[in-house]
């Protein structure tokens, strides 16, 4: 027979958690980095073990460097003490969007239409999770893209779980 075991230990790990929706966040920062002359392109919020991150995507005309990124970084932190959105330790991120650059409003997707995107969703669609192909853009209120196959997927917005540009070289 076997033997059998005592109480079982349990680990439990805090994970920060939004306090707040992202997009009244988004509308927080986005007045606080207007004001330095700059774009908020968008806001990932990663959930961690030990301590959460919060990045912060912002652009500019004539690109973005890391002064620009310290000199917003600054500005947020006192708009994030007051609105307080997440609970426990996190880290603030911020980044110029990059080549690779991370889609998150329909704008986006209009803007960069023509462009190849990689696109994940946070639930599958017709037995896919990535999509990968050309950007065609909003189409009634869905993103539009036609992967290599030339079939065109249309995705709900709500269904992105993130999309990014591929950079073309």
């Amino acid at each position: 027979m076997g033997e059998t075991s005592g109480p079982q230990a349990h680990f439990l790990f805090p994970v920060g958690k939004m306090r707040q929706d992202l997009p009244k966040l988004r509308q927080a920062l986005a007045a606080a980095i207007e004001t330095l002359g700059y774009e908020l392109v968008g806001i990932e919020f990663q959930p961690r073990r030990d301590s959460a991150l919060l990045r912060i995507y912002i652009d500019s005309d004539a690109g973005i460097t890391l002064d620009d990124c310290q000199r917003v970084s600054h500005q947020i932190s006192g708009v994030l003490d007051v609105e307080d959105p997440i609970a426990g330790r996190y880290t603030l991120e911020v980044s110029s969007p990059g080549l690779d650059r991370p889609l998150f409003e329909p704008a986006h997707f209009a803007r960069f239409a023509g462009s190849t995107v990689r696109v994940h969703l946070n639930e599958m669609l017709d037995g896919r999770r990535k999509l990968l192909g050309r950007l065609l853009g909003i189409r009634d209120g869905e993103v539009a893209i036609a992967d290599a196959e030339g079939r065109e997927w249309r995705v709900p917005l709500e269904r992105i779980e993130k999309a990014r540009l591929v950079p073309e070289i």
